[in-house]
C-alpha cells in the first residue's frame, strides 16, 4: 500500500510541476529576431567638372587591390586615441554591399567613361593601363567624438608594348573628410565623399599625362 501511495504522489507532483512549467513556459518572452547588416554603398556618381577635359584615347582599368583587411564587406574604423589606430575594427550591424576595392573600381569606371574609353586589361584595346592598391579605406577615430573617413590609393598608369611596359608614372592620393556622426552612417558619408574626390583627382592627373607614343 506505501508503494502505491508514494507512486500516486510522485505522479502527481510530477503533474503539478509539468503544468507549472507549461504555464511560465508561455509567458517567457520570445527571442528577438537577428538584426541583418545595414547595406551601404558609394551612392550615385558625382558628375566631374566641366574642366576635365577628355583626352581621345583608350583606357584600361585594373581591379583596384587591397590587403586583406579591407578587401571585404565590413566597414572598418580606426581608434587613434586608443591603440594608435593599428588595429582595424569592423563595424558589427554595417555592411558595404561590396568590397571597398570593388566599389572604387565602380567609382573609377563610372568618372573615367566621363572623359575616354574604358576598356577592359589585357584585350590590347587601349595604350594606357592603370592599377591601383587601396591602402587605406576606414573612419579613423581622433577621439571619442571626432573622426573622419580617410581614402588613400596608390595608382601606376603604364604603356604596355609588344614586349615591354613603360611605366608613364605613379601617384599616391590621400583623401580625409570629416564624419557629421561618431558612428557607421557618419563614416560612411565621410567616405564616400573622401572616394569622390580621390575619383576626381585620379582622373585629373592621368589626363594630364603625356600620351603614350
Amino acid at each position: 500500500m506505501k508503494l502505491i501511495a508514494s507512486r500516486a504522489l510522485f505522479t502527481l507532483e510530477k503533474g503539478v510541476f509539468l503544468s507549472v512549467f507549461l504555464l511560465t513556459g508561455c509567458a517567457l518572452p520570445l527571442p528577438d529576431k537577428p538584426v541583418r547588416p545595414q547595406p551601404y554603398d558609394l551612392g550615385p556618381a558625382l558628375p566631374l567638372a566641366a574642366s576635365t577635359a577628355p583626352s581621345g584615347s583608350a583606357l584600361a582599368l585594373y581591379r583596384v587591390e587591397a590587403p586583406a583587411a579591407i578587401d571585404g564587406t565590413h566597414i572598418i574604423y580606426r581608434l587613434n586615441h586608443g591603440d594608435g589606430g593599428q588595429q582595424p575594427r569592423p563595424y558589427a550591424q554595417a555592411r558595404w554591399t561590396m568590397s571597398p576595392p570593388q566599389l572604387l573600381t565602380q567609382r573609377l569606371r563610372e568618372a573615367f567613361s566621363a572623359t575616354r574609353p574604358v576598356v577592359e586589361p589585357g584585350a590590347g584595346l587601349a595604350p594606357l593601363d592603370l592599377r591601383a592598391e587601396l591602402d587605406e579605406f576606414a573612419q579613423i577615430f581622433s577621439t571619442p567624438e571626432a573622426s573622419e573617413g580617410v581614402v588613400r590609393l596608390r595608382v601606376t598608369a603604364i604603356a604596355p608594348g609588344a614586349k615591354t611596359y613603360r611605366l608613364v608614372g605613379q601617384r599616391t592620393f590621400e583623401v580625409r573628410r570629416p564624419a557629421p556622426s561618431a558612428d557607421a552612417a557618419g563614416g560612411v558619408k565621410a567616405l564616400r565623399q573622401a572616394a569622390d574626390e580621390v575619383a576626381r583627382q585620379v582622373v585629373e592627373w592621368v589626363n594630364a599625362l603625356p600620351a603614350p607614343r
